[in-house]
C-alpha cells in the first residue's frame, strides 16, 4: 500500500473515531484541527503501544478511563501560574478599572485545564479588592483535568519559578501568602475558592451559560477548525455583556472571526478586546 492510500485509511479512520466518540460520548472532536487530532491520537497510540486507530477505538469505546484520559489531551494546555508576566500587568491597570465599576462581575475562564491560571487571576482580583465581588467560572472539557483544578494541588518544586512569575506580574505580596507546601505539594489557599465555580464545558457542543464582564480565552482556540471557531465567536458574543472584555493570548488577533468588528482593541501585546456594538450578521451566521 503506496504512502497516499495510507494517509486516506487514516482519515477514515479517524473520522469513524471521533464519530464513535461523539456518538457514544457525547464529545466533539470534529471541529478540531486535523493535523492536531491526528498527532493527538498517535500520542496517545504510542503511549499505550496500539499499532492502529482501529484497535484504539476498541479501546476507547470499552475503557471510558482510557477515554477519558484521551479527552484531557483536548483540554487547554497546563500553564505556569502568572507565566505571562505582561498580561497580568495589563490587567491590572486596563481590566481591573473597568471591573470595578461593576457591583459585581462575571468572569469566564474558558479551557482552564488544571487551573494555574484561574488562581492567578483570583489572586491579582483580590489584591486588587474585588475579589469578593467576581465570580470565576473556570470551564474546559475535561472532567480531570477539572478535578485536578478545583483541588489546587501542585508540585511543591514550581514554588519558586510561581513566585518568580508572580513578582514580576506586578505582585503586592509574597506568593507564599496564597499557598503552602505540605510534603512535595504546593496548596492553593481554599479562600481563593470562595468564588471560583468549576464545571465542564465543551466548545464543540454546549453554549452560553450566562452573561459575563469578561471571558478569557487565552489558550482555546489554537486547536478550532475555521467551523469552530466561528461557532466559539457566537459563543463569546452571546456571552460578553456590551463593553466586556475578551482576552485572548498575546498578540492574537479577531481577524476573519464573524463579529470581528463587535469588539475594539484594547492592548494587542496581551491580547485585550473590548465589546463595544452589536453586529449584523447575515442570518446564516445564526443557524
Amino acid at each position: 500500500m503506496n504512502k497516499a492510500a495510507d494517509n486516506k485509511l487514516e482519515e477514515l479512520e479517524t473520522d469513524l473515531l471521533l464519530e464513535a466518540i461523539f456518538r457514544y460520548y457525547g464529545y466533539d472532536f470534529r471541529g478540531y484541527e486535523p493535523g492536531i487530532v491526528r498527532l493527538r491520537i498517535r500520542e496517545a497510540m504510542m503511549a499505550s503501544r496500539i499499532p492502529t486507530i482501529s484497535r484504539f477505538q476498541d479501546r476507547v469505546l470499552h475503557e471510558p478511563a482510557f477515554l477519558e484520559r484521551f479527552v484531557q489531551t483536548f483540554s487547554g494546555p497546563e500553564v505556569a501560574m502568572f507565566s505571562d508576566a505582561g498580561f497580568y500587568r495589563s490587567f491590572r491597570t486596563t481590566v481591573i478599572p473597568l471591573l470595578k465599576t461593576y457591583p459585581f462581575a462575571r468572569i469566564w475562564y474558558a479551557g482552564c485545564s488544571t487551573g494555574q491560571g484561574v488562581y492567578s487571576m483570583a489572586i491579582v482580583l483580590r489584591e486588587e479588592g474585588i475579589g469578593a465581588r467576581c465570580r470565576i467560572y473556570a470551564t474546559d472539557l475535561s472532567e480531570q483535568a477539572i478535578r485536578d483544578a478545583r483541588r489546587g494541588a501542585y508540585p511543591a518544586s514550581l514554588f519558586d519559578a510561581y513566585s518568580a512569575n508572580y513578582s514580576q506580574s506586578g505582585g503586592a505580596k509574597s506568593f507564599s501568602d496564597y499557598c503552602k507546601r505540605a510534603r512535595n505539594r504546593m496548596l492553593m489557599d481554599p479562600s481563593l475558592k470562595t468564588n471560583i465555580v468549576f464545571s465542564e464545558h465543551n466548545l464543540a457542543t454546549d453554549g452560553s451559560f450566562n452573561e459575563f464582564q469578561l471571558i478569557v480565552f487565552r489558550e482555546a482556540l489554537g486547536s478550532l477548525n475555521h467551523t469552530l471557531r466561528a461557532r466559539v465567536d457566537r459563543l463569546i458574543y452571546d456571552s460578553l455583556s456590551r463593553l466586556g472584555i475578551l482576552a485572548l493570548n498575546a498578540g492574537e488577533s479577531l481577524d476573519s472571526m464573524p463579529h470581528e468588528a463587535s469588539y475594539r482593541l484594547m492592548d494587542k501585546e496581551s491580547g485585550l478586546f473590548q465589546k463595544v456594538h452589536a453586529t449584523a450578521l447575515p442570518q446564516a451566521c445564526h443557524s
